[in-house]
């Protein structure tokens, strides 16, 4: 199944988040797929947000890893494997004990960890066009 958005402006991610959630619902694995600048770290800080998240929500680009907690303190993992070199640092993170349980995750840049997305994962590709931000959500 496949759903697309066009976001044409900032003020547009709470609709489209919303959509995202509702579209991709039980799913909590989400692969996110785009160029730098694409604005992947946006749309995981406004799914976070959405999902009740009250913490300051930032790229972990350095930590690779964030852990947020939610109102109904429930856990959301955000990984950016924009630095890894090699699937095996994934391995030594202890990545499996964050894919393989039942709390959100959001990763950025998993093309860089091609073998460990499961086919289960939600993939979400984004891409400028101009202003334009295009979504496409793959189940």
């Amino acid at each position: 199944m496949i759903f697309k958005r066009i976001c044409e402006d900032l003020e547009d991610i709470p609709i489209i988040v919303k959509e995202i959630l509702q579209f991709t619902s039980p799913n909590k694995k989400f692969a996110i797929y785009g160029d730098m600048g694409v604005g992947k770290t946006t749309l995981i800080k406004e799914l976070s947000l959405h999902l009740g998240v009250s913490s300051i929500v930032n790229s972990p680009t350095f930590s690779i890893l964030n852990e947020y907690i939610t109102k109904n303190n429930k856990k959301i993992y955000h990984f950016d494997f924009y630095r890894l070199k090699s699937e095996k640092e994934a391995f030594d993170i202890g990545y499996e004990e964050y894919f393989f349980n039942n709390d959100y995750c959001f990763i950025e840049w998993p093309e860089n960890i091609p073998n460990l997305i499961q086919e289960n994962f939600v993939k979400i590709l984004m891409r400028c066009d101009g202003k334009k931000r295009l979504i496409k959500i793959i189940l």
